[in-house]
């Protein structure tokens, strides 16, 4: 399996999406955003960080970027694209993803593990976990309140698009469970054909047991066997 990861100005989890891929075996190439040719690959990664230091809003300027071109048209022909953190925030702006990432609720930065719940294990990106599995998977943002209007929330529930949600440890989704104000406790949500997926949380941070816990793994391995297939 190969991946293209784009670099942007300020991307600051280029570097550890490119050693979790390749801890699993993915061929990786770092791709700078001014290009406008990109090789052929079957995966495409937005990472994390802050493309243009979140001016204008976050993302925005980086959905502009010359490559961009060739990530759209990657995805339009069912080529495998996530987005992370970041990347999330690119999607949206994009309109690869429908909805919006606004400040966090109470304002302030968070950096920390938070527990998701598997809402969705029929896609790519999912496969490997357990539908209503609990997970563990840091968060590092200022901007991941997920926000969307009614209609579109109700396209996402009816869809099956919401694949990851904030909860408790008993898996309750409330108020408490919701680090940023998301709605719904969103997390991460995939397009309706399900090859292109965006998410807050941070799996390429949670490989390995040095790094605090293995349970981002599950998304790179669904990778691979659903690329297998």
């Amino acid at each position: 399996m190969k991946a293209n990861i784009i670099v942007f100005p300020g991307s600051n989890c280029d570097r550890d999406v490119k050693v979790a891929l390749e801890k699993f075996q993915i061929q990786t190439t770092m791709l700078w955003h001014q290009e406008n040719v990109m090789p052929k690959s079957d995966l495409v990664v937005l990472p994390g960080g802050f493309s243009y230091g979140d001016y204008l809003r976050c993302g925005s300027m980086a959905s502009k970027s010359n490559i961009m071109n060739e990530v759209i048209k990657h995805a339009d022909k069912g080529g495998f694209l996530i987005g992370i953190c970041n990347g999330f925030q690119i999607l949206t702006e994009t309109g690869l993803l429908p909805g919006a990432l606004l400040r966090n609720k109470k304002l302030k930065f968070i950096c920390k593990y938070v527990n998701l719940l598997i809402e969705n294990n029929s896609t790519p990106f999912t496969s490997k976990y357990k539908k209503n599995e609990k997970i563990k998977i840091p968060i590092a943002h200022n901007e991941g309140n997920y926000f969307a209007d009614d209609k579109t929330l109700n396209d996402l529930q009816n869809n099956s698009q919401i694949v990851l949600k904030y909860c408790d440890e008993n898996l309750n989704i409330n108020e408490e469970s919701n680090p940023n104000g998301s709605c719904l406790n969103i997390a991460g949500i995939i397009n309706k054909n399900k090859n292109v997926i965006g998410m807050m949380p941070h799996p390429e941070r949670c490989v390995e047991d040095i790094l605090g816990g293995t349970d981002g793994s599950g998304v790179f391995q669904s990778l691979i066997s659903s690329w297998k297939k």
